[in-house]
């Protein structure tokens, strides 16, 4: 690997910021292949470690994110409860940029154009790291689950679930 110095990210200027911790780890993109499980392999960590940011919708508080590990899908009943609506959906692919302002495998939970309620699948916390996108496709964040919870303000909850095989 060459050692290029790595382009700073928002959310990686964000953190510095705030003085948490992190480690800025690139990794090689297959635009046909943005799922969190390539990203793992590329990494040469377990999937429980590697999370992926999702956008809802909610039909009564409007946009919220969750953070869910790469092998789950988010349990769109239990995340509309614990964000007090009664009902949620995964926002459109096309609306993602606009509203957040990444793009679709390079979406941050630190950074979107606008702070939404945060949502963190509880598993994080029994893990000594994870990984969240940098906000730009080939680049991961490596940090405490307490630190990026912290900053984000997110709630921790039972959010997804492992997806079916």
């Amino acid at each position: 690997m060459s050692h290029s110095k790595i382009e700073k990210t928002n959310a990686a200027r964000l953190l510095d910021r705030a003085k948490i911790a992190y480690e800025l780890v690139p990794y090689r993109v297959d635009g046909e292949h943005l799922a969190a499980t390539h990203v793992a392999e590329q990494l040469g960590e377990d999937i429980a470690t590697v999370f992926k940011t999702l956008v809802l919708r909610g039909d009564r508080t409007g946009y919220f994110v969750c953070v869910v590990p790469g092998d789950h899908e988010v349990d769109l009943k239990a995340a509309a409860r614990v964000s007090g609506n009664k009902k949620a959906d995964l926002i459109p692919m096309k609306e993602l940029l606009p509203v957040t302002g990444y793009v679709r495998g390079g979406c941050s939970p630190i950074g979107m154009k606008k702070v939404f309620p945060t949502y963190v699948h509880a598993s994080a916390e029994g893990l000594p790291f994870i990984y969240v996108s940098a906000g730009v496709r080939g680049l991961q964040l490596r940090l405490a689950p307490g630190a990026l919870i912290g900053y984000v303000g997110a709630t921790v909850a039972e959010i997804s679930r492992r997806a079916e095989e």
